[in-house]
């Protein structure tokens, strides 16, 4: 097995822990780098959907607005037909982008989104001042993955309006507000 380019059997114990600490050390950081990158690109995609959704809603809100003023001052024959066709299809799509702007949650997305690329760069440079012995690998992407875990979950909480325990899972009282503790397991009788 290799650690570090060097096969196990040709390093002491002590030079194999320190080459698989080396390597645990990159693969939390390159975890979490990982998880920052992902977190600021969806964010940037929710702001632009969320920027869009209502500058759509306030252009098309106002010219559906003028439209209907121009159907009913009783433009010449071609055009009244026209804005009365118009007229329905404009609020029609005005009602399409406000209930996915609703629906996608898409403001309240890029804050968490943003929120919680936040949270992971700082414990990113939290880990990176920490020295190998202070630092507990299993530990530190507990915390990476409960971290994730909490903002999918308030995902799904915006976004469909509750976050359902997988089958098994009992979620405490402590878990519906902003506590990191993770879901307990049930056991099955």
């Amino acid at each position: 097995m290799l650690a570090g380019g060097v096969y196990q059997g040709t390093v002491g114990h002590g030079e194999w822990e320190h080459a698989m600490g080396i390597m645990g050390r990159q693969y939390v950081e390159d975890r979490y780098e990982k998880a920052i990158g992902y977190y600021w690109a969806v964010g940037r995609r929710n702001k632009l959907a969320y920027k869009w959704g209502r500058y759509l809603t306030i252009v098309l809100g106002s010219v559906v607005t003028l439209v209907a003023s121009l159907a009913s001052a009783g433009l010449p024959d071609g055009y009244g037909k026209l804005m009365a066709i118009v007229t329905p299809l404009l609020a029609a799509s005005l009602t399409i982008i406000g209930g996915f702007t609703q629906s996608f949650q898409w403001g309240a997305s890029w804050r968490e989104m943003v929120l919680t690329a936040e949270r992971l760069e700082a414990e990113r440079d939290r880990i990176a001042v920490t020295s190998d012995p202070e630092l507990d690998l299993r530990a530190e992407l507990d915390r990476l993955n409960q971290l994730v875990q909490r903002e999918s979950s308030g995902f799904f909480d915006r976004v469909m309006g509750s976050a359902m325990a997988p089958a098994g899972e009992v979620r405490g009282p402590s878990e519906r507000g902003a506590s990191a503790e993770p879901a307990m397991k049930t056991e099955s009788v």
